[in-house]
C-alpha cells in the first residue's frame, strides 16, 4: 500500500544510502502519522471510561458509534477535498437541505428508496455547483464554499417556512434508527463509505491523482492530469456525502430541520486534520479520518455523560479544533528532539 504520510526525515533521506546521515533524534512527524492520534484515542478512552459514569457500557458505546456516523461521512468525504489543498464549508448546509429534499419527497408519496436517492443527489449537486466555481472561475475555495453555506442555509429554511418538517410515517426512518444483526444501520453505512472511499484514494489512479494534485497543482497538470476535473470530482464527492450524512440525520430524528448540520463543517475538518491529512493537501490517510472522527465523538459524549454544561463543550472543542491546526503546521517542520548525548557533543565541540 503506498504511504501518503511521509515525514521529513523520509523524503530527506537519500535513496541510494549515500550523502549525510540523517539527523539523530525523535521525528515527531513520522511517528504522529504512524501511531499517535491511535495513543490519543485509546488514552482519551481509557480517561473517559475512568471519570464518565456508565461511558463503558454495551449501550453508551454502540450510540456513540451511531453519533459518529454523520461526522465520519462528512470528513470522509471531506478528506478528498483537503487532500487536493481545498476546504468546503457548505457540508454543513448541505445536510440540511438534503435532508429537508428525502422528508418533503417521502412524505409526498415516493418510495423511500427514491427518496433517499434523491437527498444525495441532492447533496452531490451542490458540491458540484462548488467544484466548477473553484476550478473552472479560479475562484478561492474559502470564499466559494462561505457563499454556497449561506445560500443553502437560507433554501433551507425557504423550503420549510423555517419550521421542522415532522413526520411520524416517515418510510426511511430505520436507515437512522435501525440495527441489522445489533448493529446501527448508520455504522454499517458509514463502514460501507469507508471502504469505497478507501479503495478510492488507495487502490485507483484516479487517487493518485488526488493526491498528485494536493502535493503540486503544476506539477500534476504538466504531468498530463486534468486538475480541473479531479477539483471538481473532490467537492461532488464531499457533497455527496454531506447528502447521506443528511439523509441519515433526517431519519434518526424523523423530520426535516432547516437547522441541522449547523457547526458541523468544523468537526469535519476537524475530524481529517486530527487524523494527520495534511492543510496544504498531498497527504493523509483515510484511516485516521476515521480515528479523528471517533476521537471527537468519545469526547462528545464523555462530556455529556460528565454533565459538562454545552458552552463549554464549545470552548473545549475549539481548542481541540486549534490543536489540530498546530499540529499539522508542526508535522511540516524538521521538528526533532536531537539525543541528549548528541546535544553534549555539538556543546562541547563549541566550547
Amino acid at each position: 500500500m503506498t504511504d501518503h504520510s511521509l515525514s521529513p526525515r523520509d523524503k530527506a533521506a537519500p535513496e541510494g544510502g549515500g550523502g549525510p546521515a540523517p539527523t539523530p533524534g525523535f521525528d515527531f512527524a513520522y511517528w504522529w502519522d504512524r501511531v499517535g492520534i491511535l495513543v490519543v484515542l485509546v488514552v482519551l478512552t481509557a480517561l473517559m471510561a475512568a471519570i464518565a459514569p456508565n461511558f463503558a457500557t454495551v449501550g453508551n458505546l454502540l450510540n456513540i458509534a451511531r453519533s459518529i456516523s454523520i461526522n465520519a461521512i462528512l470528513a470522509a468525504g471531506m478528506t478528498f477535498v483537503i487532500l487536493t489543498a481545498g476546504i468546503d464549508l457548505s457540508v454543513g448546509s448541505i445536510v440540511a437541505v438534503s435532508g429537508i429534499v428525502a422528508v418533503l419527497t417521502a412524505t409526498s408519496g415516493v418510495p423511500s428508496p427514491v427518496a433517499v436517492i434523491l437527498g444525495v443527489l441532492v447533496g452531490a449537486a451542490a458540491g458540484l455547483v462548488n467544484g466548477l466555481l473553484i476550478a473552472y472561475l479560479s475562484l478561492a475555495a474559502f470564499i466559494v464554499t462561505l457563499g454556497t453555506m449561506t445560500f443553502l442555509r437560507g433554501l433551507g429554511y425557504t423550503m420549510t417556512d423555517g419550521q421542522p418538517v415532522v413526520s411520524n410515517v416517515l418510510n426511511f426512518r430505520d436507515i437512522g434508527n435501525g440495527y441489522i444483526a445489533g448493529i446501527p444501520v448508520p455504522v454499517m453505512i458509514m463502514a460501507v463509505v469507508y471502504l469505497i472511499a478507501w479503495f478510492t484514494l488507495e487502490r485507483t489512479r484516479y487517487g493518485k491523482h488526488v493526491y498528485a494534485v494536493g502535493g503540486n497543482a503544476e506539477a500534476a497538470r504538466l504531468a498530463g492530469i486534468n486538475v480541473r476535473r479531479v477539483t471538481t470530482s473532490v467537492y461532488a464527492i464531499a457533497g455527496a456525502c454531506a447528502g447521506l450524512a443528511g439523509v441519515i440525520f433526517a431519519a434518526r430524528v424523523v423530520s426535516a430541520q432547516p437547522t441541522a448540520g449547523t457547526g458541523y463543517e468544523l468537526d469535519a475538518i476537524a475530524a481529517v486534520v486530527l487524523g494527520g491529512t495534511s492543510l496544504m493537501g498531498g497527504r493523509g490517510r483515510l484511516v485516521g479520518t476515521l480515528i479523528g472522527s471517533v476521537i471527537l465523538g468519545v469526547l462528545s459524549t464523555g462530556l455529556i455523560l460528565m454533565n459538562v454544561q454545552f458552552f463549554t463543550q464549545l470552548l473545549i472543542k475549539g481548542i481541540v479544533i486549534i490543536l489540530a491546526v498546530a499540529i499539522d503546521s508542526l508535522k511540516r517542520r524538521p521538528l526533532r528532539l536531537r539525543r541528549p548525548m548528541a546535544s553534549r557533543t555539538v556543546t562541547t565541540l563549541q566550547s
